[in-house]
């Protein structure tokens, strides 16, 4: 359905407004379009210009990084971090370390933020944050440093609050450490709350490294069954092998599937006998190598450079590396192979063509602000946990993970049933987002 002459016009305004950002006007598109009969339904959810307000971020913020290298020569990079909505609670969302990071990236995450947040019903608001830094091939104290000059301007516009941080890609555990770490020392406060992600020897969460790979499976098992499936015996292809490719590898093998293929930036591992965790958690996180040098501790595997994982057969797909990997043509492929069910594990990692295809498909399609909540709903529970000076067991957070994803599938599927479109996941989780965030909006007034 094309939008209609008001939210085209707004649309267009925002493209007009924000130029050279592709992701974020995908994403707003994909907004608009889901709840357009929405507000042709109930108007007054336009008024006092909430759309346009929704789609302005409360805050930009860009600064200039400079660190040093091992051989003392200085570098400049840019940070960012985008505050976009806090009518929930304090922006919540990771920071990205890459490459590729730029303002647009880091609003069209934060605006995907918002939704998601919503979804988990844990009173956060949406907010990402990164730098063009590329962590690849850098020391641990390269990355240190860079990580404390980031924080040395970050600090003075985050807080337990207002705005808390947490991990993304190039951003683990050891990153948090150190960004925590030069808040601490800046501040003189001890504030756990104010970034999430971290160890737990300094007020991290049981299963938040795990939280985004399992949360993604526990979606996808709940799309599965609603058709009468289970994840017993099917086969999986998974893309990426960062942290949160490998635990949802980890999951799907504990409910039965088995995950025949990978991938990183150099190319596509397969194995048909399916592909270890502790050999994956080895090459990636150990020894930090490329992911063709798992051939070398696994004979049955093959690594084809280059290649993309679509082409292998399977039953389910988690696309889990970065926005719009996964083309029309990936998905074609992945349709004529008999594929039952997708789940977003990255952040809108399918094209919009790639969308119309599975959808055109009857394949069940969850997307990435409903999917890969788990590790958003898990830093809230880690903020909760912070300001209590308490520690939860791996088994109860997991169970409370588990719960919330599948609420968040309930209230995505009873959403799109009551909006005339049964069985349509994206419009579920943006409308159902939608509303939660305008209703506070609303309430909060002109703020």
């Amino acid at each position: 359905m094309p939008l209609d002459s008001t939210t085209a016009a707004l649309y267009n305004d925002i493209v007009h407004r924000n130029p050279a950002e592709p992701e974020f006007h995908q994403a707003v598109a994909e907004v608009l379009h889901s709840i357009q009969p929405v507000l042709q339904q109930r108007p007054e959810l336009g008024d006092n210009a909430l759309l346009q307000r929704l789609c302005e971020p409360e805050r930009q913020v860009i600064f200039r990084v400079t660190w040093t290298d091992d051989k003392g020569n200085a570098h400049v990079n840019r940070g960012f971090r985008v505050g976009f909505s806090s009518a929930l609670g304090p922006y919540k969302g990771g920071l990205r370390f890459h490459r590729s990071v730029t303002l647009g990236t880091v609003k069209f995450l934060a605006f995907e933020q918002i939704f998601k947040n919503a979804l988990t019903g844990l009173g956060i608001g949406g907010g990402k944050g990164g730098s063009d830094f590329d962590p690849s091939g850098r020391s641990d104290g390269e990355i240190m440093r860079f990580c404390q000059a980031y924080m040395t301007e970050l600090h003075r516009h985050i807080g337990p609050h207002t705005d808390v941080p947490a991990g993304d890609i190039g951003v683990g555990g050891r990153e948090i450490g150190y960004l925590f770490g030069q808040y601490k020392r800046i501040t003189n406060r001890f504030d756990a709350g104010a970034l999430t992600g971290k160890d737990l020897n300094i007020g991290g969460s049981q299963a938040r490294p795990e939280a985004t790979g399992y949360g993604a499976v526990y979606f996808l098992e709940a799309m599965l069954a609603e058709r009468g499936h289970t994840l017993e015996g099917k086969t999986a292809v998974v893309s990426g092998s960062g942290n949160v490719a490998q635990y949802a590898l980890v999951k799907l093998h504990q409910l039965g599937a088995k995950v025949v293929a990978c991938s990183d930036s150099t190319g596509t591992l397969h194995d048909p006998t399916g592909i270890r965790a502790d050999i994956l958690h080895e090459v990636k996180q150990v020894q930090r190598r490329k992911l063709d040098h798992y051939v070398e501790l696994a004979s049955t595997a093959r690594f084809a450079p280059d290649r993309r994982p679509w082409d292998i057969p399977c039953d389910i797909a988690l696309p889990s590396a970065t926005q719009n990997e996964l083309g029309e043509a990936d998905a074609v492929s992945l349709a004529k192979n008999n594929l039952i069910a997708l789940a977003e594990g990255a952040n809108m990692p399918c094209t919009p063509e790639a969308i119309k295809v599975f959808q055109e498909a009857r394949i069940a399609f969850g997307p990435g602000k409903a999917a890969n909540a788990g590790g958003v709903a898990t830093s809230g529970l880690e903020m909760q946990q912070n300001a209590a000076r308490t520690k939860w067991s791996f088994e109860h957070t997991e169970q409370t993970l588990a719960q919330i994803m599948h609420s968040i599938h309930h209230t995505c599927l009873v959403t799109a049933a009551d909006h005339g479109k049964p069985g349509d996941y994206i419009t579920g989780a943006n409308v159902a987002g939608f509303l939660t965030v305008a209703s506070a909006m609303n309430t909060l007034g002109l703020v």
